[in-house]
């Protein structure tokens, strides 16, 4: 074993290759993982390895095993299955006060939470007609401000308004004490 900077940090450079690139249906022989491990700069031996993902899974990550011709490894229970990360994008992609852009950063966020090649599943466009995405950036905030206000029981107040001909903002009667 040689002494390289990125030596000691091993197990978790292992951890993060299962992690991204694993799933049941794409298996990481050990002589792969080895490769993968270079690629950071970190010498491994098939041995080591063994003992290595022992430890993971002592940790709490399911490192499983796929006997075909040759042993692959692979991250078995993940925190959500591929179905609930498709109903999450979906949602993302359907909610209508979500930005455009913003949805963009939290559908990659969700495929994070899977392998790489569960993200390539996740690139899917939900077509709700008639619904429009905002392109007002705000709202995606505001609604969590509501929502915080609401949960720490603080009063909140607005005014409704309209554009008129001159796309000024002209502002509703404000009525006190309405419900």
């Amino acid at each position: 074993m040689s002494n390289t900077p990125n030596q000691k940090l091993k197990q978790l450079y292992l951890m993060k290759i299962l992690m991204e690139q694993t799933d049941e249906d794409h298996p990481m022989i050990v002589k792969d993982l080895i490769d993968q491990l270079q690629l950071y700069g970190i010498t491994a031996e098939r041995k080591s390895l063994y003992s290595d993902i022992e430890r993971l899974t002592e940790f709490g990550i399911n490192v499983e095993s796929q006997k075909t011709n040759k042993v692959g490894y692979f991250v078995g229970d993940r925190q959500f299955e591929l179905a609930e990360l498709k109903l999450m994008v979906d949602a993302v992609q359907a909610a209508r006060i979500i930005p455009v852009k913003k949805s963009a950063e939290l559908i990659k966020k969700i495929a994070a939470l899977g392998s790489l090649h569960q993200a390539k599943q996740l690139n899917r466009q939900v077509f709700v007609e008639g619904q429009p995405k905002t392109i007002n950036n705000s709202v995606f905030y505001n609604v969590d401000a509501i929502h915080a206000a609401i949960n720490s029981r603080k009063k909140i107040s607005y005014k409704y308004f309209d554009y008129n001909a001159k796309k000024r903002r002209v502002y509703r009667r404000f009525i006190e004490n309405a419900l």
